[in-house]
């Protein structure tokens, strides 16, 4: 695949694992780096978590020493703090710290953090600033268009980003007031990139192959991110870096299964209680089953189970069960309504 410079950061493919919370743990980015992903970032993570050294979040740092081309992502309002926080972060080994200023969700908003940071550019300099005199590695951000339609300020924060040494900036193409609402403005977004001092990475809506292929072709973007599109087909990474006159790469149920068991593997070594295990588990069968004839009977009858290896059982036998490719899926529209990517 081909690989791509950003910054002084080099990563094994142009297309790169969106951040996903409660998602994007070190079994999921490992996997998806075993499927394609040139490179991954970790679920947003709290400073104020770290500060106060909560087990949890102590947890949600860990890096697999398999994984390459990792990102941690880290969260909050306050420039000191979240200085700390990278520092710490940085010791656990990642290739890069990635600030969150993009997530829209109202209990990280309301405190100033996530997309919060965008409303007042003017205080960027000093917190990016202070952050990354606290870390030796390269810093990125990640951010939205801007928090809404009337304060659309990507281009603004980008500027600012490059004059406090940020390597890369990850942009998702929605203001903070769409959530996951609407369609991702693609036209900015490559307006940005083509005009940008920093390389830009794409985001949003790429939730499949063809959608995936289309925006490659032509796309400004250094690079793009993806987020629900992999939940669905773990697949994408490969499917959209190959070429239709190259190869026609055809993944059968049983791939879909041998990629859940090999996730399995990988969770049940980092999770730290059956219970999260578990449920960590049914969600992401169920994203992967979706599309595959019979998924609503059994995503309802995998929900009334309550043990890892009973589900692992129900799990083989419909994945084995179907003669089948995927075929129930509208590729123009979107997967999980909801948010992730």
């Amino acid at each position: 695949m081909p690989k791509v410079t950003l910054g002084s950061l080099q990563f094994d493919s142009p297309l790169l694992l969106a951040p996903m919370s409660a998602i994007c743990n070190a079994p999921f980015r490992l996997l998806m780096e075993d499927l394609g992903a040139g490179g991954t970032v970790s679920e947003l993570i709290s400073c104020h978590g770290i500060a106060h050294k909560n087990e949890r979040t102590k947890n949600m740092l860990r890096i697999d020493p398999r994984e390459k081309n990792i990102g941690l992502q880290l969260f909050g309002e306050n420039g000191s703090v979240m200085a700390e926080a990278a520092k710490v972060a940085e010791d656990y080994g990642p290739k890069f710290i990635d600030i969150n200023m993009g997530c829209p969700v109202k209990k990280v908003v309301t405190k100033g953090g996530g997309s919060a940071l965008l409303k007042d550019p003017s205080k960027l300099g000093v917190f990016l600033k202070e952050i990354k005199k606290a870390i030796s590695i390269p810093l990125t951000i990640k951010i939205r268009t801007g928090w809404d339609e009337e304060s659309i300020n990507a281009d603004e924060v980008i500027k600012i980003a490059k004059e406090e040494g940020v390597e890369f900036v990850s942009v998702h193409g929605r203001t903070r007031t769409q959530a996951y609402r609407g369609n991702a403005n693609w036209d900015l977004l490559e307006d940005l990139a083509k005009d940008s001092p920093l390389p830009i990475i794409g985001n949003g809506d790429l939730h499949s192959t063809i959608l995936t292929k289309r925006r490659m072709e032509k796309t400004n973007c250094r690079a793009l991110m993806l987020g629900r599109g992999p939940l669905r087909n773990p697949f994408i990474f490969l499917e959209s870096v190959v070429g239709e006159s190259e190869c026609h790469l055809h993944f059968t149920p049983q791939d879909y299964l041998e990629v859940i068991e090999r996730l399995l593997h990988y969770e049940a070594d980092y999770a730290w209680s059956d219970k999260i295990l578990l449920v960590q588990m049914r969600k992401l069968i169920v994203w992967m089953a979706a599309g595959f004839p019979g998924t609503s009977h059994f995503r309802a009858k995998l929900f009334k189970l309550n043990n890892v290896n009973e589900v692992l059982k129900c799990t083989q036998t419909f994945f084995n069960g179907i003669g089948d490719i995927k075929k129930d899926i509208d590729f123009e529209k979107s997967f999980m309504n909801g948010g992730h990517g």
